[in-house]
């Protein structure tokens, strides 16, 4: 990959499409160098639904190693649209939004944007709601009375003491956002290595407990519960799922790397930081959930549910911080920035990347987090891969675009002036964008339960399984046939 670094050279501040949060970095504000990106992947992918991960698919008939290899093939998948994506952001210092200005419009580029930030804020709440319920864990050992506080009622589905620690968590989150993007890599640098530490610790406790790890591999194979499951069937709608838990970093990844030193720098972090994580975090995901059926005689996937059964304070403290800290490094890096920027992008004059920030946290608040997570089935293989067939098919037109059609070559200025251009809608974008995703409407029209099976040829429903394959395929090559006309 080229290292060159183009600044913007004209001055459009006063443009409607302009402000600071949005506007190039220049190159004397590039210090993220390849340990800063690894710092914030492991950051980002050290969180408890990671450690949950395998669970869903071990859950779905597969063993251990099978789960382990589904997650490094999708991981490895995705991260060839994340360097791709990245390289923009290293080159011409822009976030996301900026970017899509170039395949969509300056107009377009505020819903396309959006279709991101919205995800964004869904994982925002469920995070939030994750570590605020750490927090409630940890004071229910100091205070077990507050189980039975008064209520909110059925439509709130929350007693007092959770409401408050969930609050409570979510205005740590939004005063990280108050002191800006630094502080989101301070954050990272700082909380990677202990992170790191605390699963150790987790994997060598059911290590010892039990004594083999050979044993509590075996005892791995119990967690499914199936038997002559065909592994193929399982294995695409996974994979599918795999790719689609960072299908979202891989189109706002320019919003990091923007702050990159070079090419090389944001390539390295990336592929030291990211499948690495996931796969380690993953494996001890299995490896101590397994260690708990020989330990308690059930298995306990939920990483705060475990950390309850320890007698000690000072273990269960040590590791309900660690655990909020992990849920509040994922949050801010991979659900604030985005939606951050998204919501700059509707009226950048008027709304920061602050604002922004504020905007995602309502919404997190809004969408009862706790109940979209109550169906972890739902959550992982509907959701998942739902919102992948979205994004597939928006990196599917960024990158045919930007390195096909553009060959990475843009007019920097051009991307901040309302009738430049880059001025308006780009049709070809939408046309591809629409009829990419139209494949898999009947198989996600199943998997929500809308229609039954029989209304649609088996195959169109069995497509579903390869969503974001199939809408980033189809959107790549129609987008590239319509900008040969």
């Amino acid at each position: 990959m080229k290292s060159e670094i183009i600044e913007l050279k004209e001055d459009v501040s006063q443009s409607s499409l302009y402000n600071e949060d949005l506007a190039p970095v220049p190159i004397a504000q590039r210090s993220w160098n390849k340990w800063h990106i690894a710092a914030i992947w492991v950051g980002m992918a050290v969180c408890i639904p990671t450690y949950m991960l395998a669970s869903s698919l071990i859950g779905q008939g597969m063993n251990w190693w099978q789960a382990l290899f589904t997650i490094l093939l999708g991981n490895i998948i995705v991260l060839i649209p994340m360097i791709l994506n990245a390289h923009v952001g290293t080159k011409y210092g822009v976030p996301l939004p900026v970017f899509l200005r170039l395949s969509f419009g300056v107009k377009g580029s505020v819903i396309a944007s959006l279709l991101r930030g919205l995800v964004a804020c869904g994982w925002f709440g469920i995070q939030t709601w994750i570590g605020g319920a750490a927090i409630y864990q940890l004071l229910l050992l100091i205070v077990p009375e507050w189980a039975n506080s008064l209520s909110l009622g059925s439509f709130i589905g929350l007693n007092i003491a959770q409401a408050a620690c969930f609050m409570f968590f979510w205005f740590i989150n939004i005063w990280i956002v108050y002191k800006g993007i630094n502080s989101i890599k301070l954050l990272e640098t700082w909380s990677a290595p202990f992170l790191l530490i605390i699963g150790l610790c987790l994997l060598i406790w059911a290590w010892v407990k039990v004594g083999s790890m050979q044993d509590i591999l075996a005892a791995s194979y119990s967690l499914s519960g199936k038997s002559d499951v065909d592994f193929w069937k399982i294995f695409f709608p996974g994979l599918t799922a795999m790719v689609g838990f960072w299908a979202t970093l891989s189109l706002n990844i320019p919003d990091f790397t923007r702050y990159a030193r070079s090419q090389k720098e944001q390539a390295l972090g990336q592929i030291i930081g990211l499948p690495t994580t996931m796969v380690f975090y993953s494996f001890i995901g299995i490896a101590v959930t397994s260690a708990t059926v020989l330990i308690f005689g059930e298995a306990i996937w939920d990483p705060v549910a475990l950390l309850a059964k320890f007698k000690s304070p000072v273990v269960i403290a040590v590791s309900m911080i660690g655990l909020t800290i992990a849920t509040l490094s994922t949050n801010i890096a991979a659900n604030v920035v985005a939606p951050a920027n998204s919501f700059a992008n509707i009226a950048p004059k008027k709304i920061s990347f602050k604002m922004g920030g504020y905007i995602t946290g309502i919404i997190g608040i809004l969408i009862f987090p706790w109940k979209l997570i109550a169906d972890p089935e739902g959550y992982i293989f509907r959701w998942l891969i739902a919102y992948s067939a979205l994004l597939g098919s928006l990196a599917g037109i960024m990158i045919c675009d930007y390195y096909l059609i553009r060959k990475t070559k843009i007019e920097l200025a051009e991307l901040f002036k309302s009738k430049g251009i880059y001025k308006g809608w780009n049709p070809p974008a939408w046309i591809a964008f629409i009829i990419s995703i139209l494949p898999v409407i009947p198989g996600f029209l199943v998997a929500v339960g809308v229609s039954d099976p029989s209304s649609f040829p088996a195959f169109l429903v069995e497509l579903y399984s390869y969503a974001w394959f199939v809408t980033f395929i189809v959107s790549f090559l129609l987008y590239w046939i319509l900008k040969q006309k």
